[in-house]
């Protein structure tokens, strides 16, 4: 983990407490900050966390829709009203806030948004990553929700999501991979939810773009994804094929070459 800034020193724990209250932890830095009270943002390879006073305020990933998504698409806010209160704020960080100042959203619907939001992007930047994550030390979060949540509440969350999806279907491949429909001879009945998925597999989407385009909560698509392929009806689409390898250098035999040297030599005399 790369630290960015000049951050405070970090408290003095006790190891047999820190173990104890690690158990289970996604991220023992994010642990550490947590016990800190760190105020910043955590970059990691699938998603970013902004933290204020050690509780996450805000997390977003590309693996999952945005805030603005989940508002607009099923009737909670028109999107022409998030666009203007965009344009009004200078940017998304600031929409959500003036939306509920004017009374075009709801506290009730403006927290329950921003707490899916959070818990769908903080699944994924979460996820176990390939590379090192950094954190900034006082940077501001550019979307605070209305209550803050606890470090463990999110990891708590996360663990209970990944245990679900593997008891569903246990090959996580198909969370990230684009899809195929697979059509069994005997194909069970689907219900109208995971019908919509269905219809937009093309071996070119992922369940993140699924999700991004029927509105949802990305989670939520991966539980269907998964149980498609539980059932046989959604397996992950060919792999590309790789370029083709370089061809061959012609095979030289030494005798021969010997042979045509002694020749030439032999027509020169």
């Amino acid at each position: 983990m790369t630290v960015v800034g000049t951050p405070p020193p970090l408290p003095v724990r006790d190891k047999a407490g820190a173990r104890e209250q690690g158990q289970g932890a996604l991220s023992p830095m994010l642990t550490r900050l947590a016990d800190e009270r760190a105020t910043g943002v955590l970059v990691r390879e699938h998603g970013t966390l902004h933290l204020t006073e050690g509780r996450v305020v805000h997390a977003e990933s590309p693996l999952a829709p945005g805030l603005d998504v989940l508002l607009t698409a099923h009737g909670a806010l028109a999107p022409g009203d998030w666009r203007q209160a965009a344009d009004r704020a200078g940017g998304p960080a600031g929409a959500a806030r003036l939306l509920l100042d004017t009374g075009r959203l709801s506290a009730g619907a403006l927290e329950l948004c921003q707490l899916s939001a959070l818990y769908d992007a903080g699944y994924f930047a979460l996820a176990p990553s390939s590379t090192p994550g950094r954190f900034r030390y006082g940077t501001a979060p550019r979307v605070s929700v209305l209550r803050p949540l606890p470090v463990t509440a999110l990891e708590r969350e996360t663990l209970r999501r990944r245990a679900l999806l593997h008891r569903i279907f246990p090959d996580p491949v198909t969370d990230s991979a684009p899809l195929i429909r697979a059509d069994p001879v005997a194909a069970p009945p689907v219900p109208p939810r995971q019908r919509a998925v269905l219809e937009r597999l093309d071996g070119v989407r992922t369940a993140s773009d699924i999700a991004r385009e029927l509105g949802r909560k990305a989670f939520h698509t991966l539980v269907d994804v998964r149980r498609l392929a539980a059932a046989g009806l959604v397996s992950p689409g060919p792999t590309a094929p790789g370029p083709a390898p370089p061809p061959l250098p012609p095979v030289t035999d030494p005798d021969i070459a010997l042979l045509k040297r002694l020749r030439n030599a032999l027509e020169a005399l």
